[in-house]
C-alpha cells in the first residue's frame, strides 16, 4: 500500500488523507461530495464583476477618482494625472487578476475535495467488495435479541468460526490432509465474542470442537443442502448447513441471540496474522508438535521454551496445536492467549489511530474473512474502534465448562449444565464475567424508590418454563409456585402459558417504571429469587417465569457460588495477563 490513490480493484493503493475522509460516513452518501465541491466553486463565481460580490480595489471603492497623490500612482515614483483614469484602471486590473487567481484556486480546491472524497468512497466500496458473505442463519435461529438498556444500548454477540476447509491449493498446503480436499469442512474453532452494551467489557467463550450437542435442522442457502436435526459433535454443524447452521446450533445451546458470524480458513489466518504483526506467545518447555504413532498429524510448531512472537504460518501452527498442549481444551487456551496478545499489541502500537496501518489491515481482513450478510466494512471498522476502548483487564476469555460425554467419555465432552447454563445466563443478561460491575448490596439509606404495593393487591401470572435442553417440563411447577405465593399473601395469582426458560425471572411491564420494579422485587423476595432476576419486559403484567434452574421446591434454590463465578476453576485468560505461558505435554518436548 505504498501509493496515495486507489489504483483499481484488488490493489493495495492508499487513499491520501483517508483517516480524515475514508472513515467518514457522510462522504459515502450519494451526492454529498459533489454538492460540497460545487458549492465552493459557485461561491467564488458569485464574486465576478457584475455579480453580487463584485471585486473592489484595495484601499478604496475602485469606482471614484482620488487626489492624485504620488502614493496612489500605478507607476512607482510617478504621480497620476488628475482625472486621467490611470489611478482607477491600474488597481482594477490588479483586482481582476487577483480575483481570477482566487477563483481558479477555489475551483482547484473544489476539484481536489471532490476527487479525494470520491477516491475515499471508491476505496470504501472496494473494501466492501472484498468481503465474501453468507446468510446469518440456516433456518433454525430462534433466540430473542436482548432488549436495550436504559441508554438504548444493546450488547453485541459475534460468532467467530475457524474452518478446516482444504478446498484450495493454499489451504491444502497449509493444512495438509490432501485426501480431505472436497469433503465437508469442519468448524474446529468456535468462539463467541460478547461485547457489553456499554462497550466497557468483553468476553470470549470457546466450545471444544468435540462437544456433543443438538444440531437443529439446517439448510445451506449456497449449496441448497438440507440436513435433519441430529445429536453429534458441534464441529459438524458447518458441513451440515454452513456458518449459519453453526450460529443456529449455538443459539439453541445457549439461548443467546447472536448478531453476526465471521469465518476464516487457514490461508486467511496466515494473511491476517502478517497484517497485524503477529502475537507474543509463551511455552514453558521446548515444543515440537510432530506426528507420533499414537497421534498422527500435528501442527509442526517448533519453539524453544520462553516467549516468542509468532506470525504468518507459524501463527497458524500455534493456533492449530492441540496434541502438544494436551487436548482441544489446551488449544483453546493457547488461542485465547494469542487473541489477547494481538489486541494488546495493536493498542500498544497505536495501530487503531494509524491510518496507513489500519488500511493495510482492512485490505487484508476484508479479503480473508467471510461474514454474515448484514455485515459490511463499516460494521467491521466500528467493532475495531469499540474494542480499542475496552481496558485489557476487562477482556476475559475462557472455555465452556464441560463433562466427559457418557456415550464416549474418551473422545467427546458435553456441557456441564449447571455451570454452563449459569455462564450463558450471564451473557444473556449482559453481565461481565469478571463481576466487577456487580451492584453493591442495597441499604435502607440508598433505597429511594417507591414502596411495593400490598401483596394481596398484586396480580401475578406464573409460567412454567422448566422444559429446556431437551427435557420435558416439570409437571405442576406453575401451580406449585402459585400455591407458594398465595401462602405469602399474594391473592391474585394464576397460571399462564408455558414458555421455556433456562433461568427463572420476574418480569414487569417496562411502562410500569419504578413502581413496577418495586412490585416485582417484592414477588422475587417472597420466593427467594435474587434481585437480578427482576427484569423490565414487554409483558402486560407481573409475570413470574419458573425456569429450568428451579424444577422443584416452593422457594428458589440457593445457588452454588462457583456457578456464579464462571472464571473460577476454568481455563480463563485475562487480557492484561502478559505472563500467561502454555504447559507442553511431555511427549512433544525436545
Amino acid at each position: 500500500m505504498g501509493g496515495n490513490s486507489v489504483r483499481g480493484e484488488g490493489t493495495h493503493g492508499r487513499v491520501e488523507h483517508a483517516g480524515e475522509l475514508g472513515w467518514d460516513e457522510s462522504l459515502y452518501e450519494n451526492g454529498a461530495s459533489g454538492a460540497s465541491g460545487g458549492s465552493a466553486a459557485n461561491e467564488e463565481k458569485s464574486g465576478e464583476p457584475g455579480g453580487s460580490g463584485a471585486s473592489r480595489a484595495p484601499g478604496g471603492s475602485g469606482a471614484s477618482g482620488g487626489s492624485g497623490a504620488a502614493g496612489d500612482s500605478d507607476t512607482p515614483g510617478e504621480p497620476a494625472a488628475a482625472g486621467s483614469g490611470h489611478r482607477r484602471g491600474g488597481p482594477r486590473k490588479r483586482g481582476r487578476r487577483k480575483h481570477r487567481v482566487l477563483r481558479w484556486s477555489a475551483i482547484t480546491l473544489a476539484v481536489l475535495i471532490l476527487g479525494t472524497a470520491t477516491a475515499g468512497y471508491l476505496y470504501y466500496q472496494h473494501l466492501n467488495g472484498n468481503i465474501r458473505k453468507g446468510d446469518r442463519s440456516a433456518g433454525g435461529s430462534d433466540a430473542r435479541k436482548t432488549a436495550p438498556n436504559a441508554q438504548g444500548q444493546t450488547p453485541l454477540n459475534i460468532l467467530l468460526i475457524g474452518s478446516d476447509s482444504r478446498n484450495s491449493d493454499e489451504n491444502v498446503k497449509l493444512g495438509g490432509a490432501k485426501d480431505s480436499r472436497g469433503s465437508d469442512p469442519h468448524a474446529d474453532v468456535q468462539m463467541l465474542l460478547h461485547v457489553s452494551a456499554d462497550r466497557k467489557n468483553a468476553s470470549v467463550v470457546s466450545i471444544p470442537r468435540d462437544t456433543r450437542v443438538d444440531i437443529p435442522a439446517c439448510k445451506d442457502t449456497e449449496t441448497k443442502k438440507a440436513s435433519a436435526p441430529v445429536n453429534t459433535v458441534i464441529n459438524e454443524a458447518l458441513g451440515r448447513g454452513g456458518a449459519g447452521c453453526v450460529l443456529d446450533t449455538w443459539e439453541k445451546l445457549t439461548g443467546i441471540y447472536i448478531d453476526h458470524w465471521m469465518m476464516v480458513d487457514f490461508a486467511g489466518v496466515v494473511a491476517i496474522s502478517d497484517a497485524v504483526g503477529g502475537a507474543d506467545v509463551c511455552v514453558k518447555q521446548n515444543i515440537d508438535d510432530h506426528p507420533t504413532k499414537a497421534q498422527p498429524g500435528g501442527s509442526h510448531l517448533h519453539l524453544t521454551a520462553g516467549k516468542h512472537t509468532v506470525k504468518g504460518e507459524q501463527a497458524l501452527q500455534w493456533l492449530r496445536t492441540r496434541h502438544a498442549f494436551g487436548s482441544d481444551i489446551g488449544r483453546s487456551e493457547a488461542q485465547h492467549m494469542y487473541m489477547n496478545s494481538v489486541i494488546r499489541n495493536l493498542k500498544d502500537q497505536n495501530a487503531f489511530t494509524d491510518t496507513g496501518r489500519l488500511m493495510d489491515i482492512a485490505e487484508t481482513a476484508t479479503k480473508a474473512l467471510k461474514v454474515s450478510s448484514e455485515l459490511g466494512f463499516k460494521q467491521l471498522f466500528d467493532l475495531g474502534m469499540e474494542l480499542k476502548d475496552i481496558p485489557m483487564d476487562r477482556i476475559n476469555m475462557l472455555t465452556m465448562p464441560r463433562l466427559p460425554d457418557p456415550k464416549d467419555p474418551d473422545a467427546h465432552v458435553v456441557p456441564d449444565s449447571a455451570k454452563a447454563d449459569a455462564l450463558w445466563a450471564m451473557l444473556r443478561d449482559d453481565k461481565p464475567l469478571d463481576r466487577k460491575d456487580d451492584p453493591k448490596p442495597a441499604t435502607p439509606e440508598a433505597s429511594k424508590g417507591p414502596a411495593a404495593a400490598a401483596p394481596d393487591s398484586l396480580a401475578v401470572s406464573v409460567v412454567n418454563g422448566t422444559g429446556t435442553d431437551g427435557r420435558a417440563p416439570a409437571k405442576g411447577r406453575a401451580s406449585a409456585v402459585v400455591d407458594a405465593l398465595r401462602a405469602k399473601g399474594f391473592k391474585k395469582v394464576a397460571t399462564g402459558s408455558s414458555a421455556p426458560a433456562a433461568t427463572s425471572e420476574v418480569d414487569y411491564p417496562t411502562a410500569a417504571g419504578a413502581q413496577g420494579k418495586a412490585d416485582a422485587e417484592s414477588v422475587a423476595a417472597a420466593l427467594g429469587l435474587p434481585t437480578s432476576a427482576v427484569k423490565a419486559s414487554d409483558v402486560k403484567g407481573l409475570t413470574l417465569v419458573v425456569g429450568a434452574d428451579w424444577r422443584s421446591g416452593d422457594t428458589y434454590p440457593k445457588q452454588d457460588p462457583k456457578a456464579n463465578d464462571p472464571l473460577k476453576d476454568t481455563e480463563s485468560v485475562n487480557g492484561a495477563d502478559k505472563g500467561a505461558c502454555m504447559e507442553v505435554y511431555a511427549p512433544y518436548r525436545f
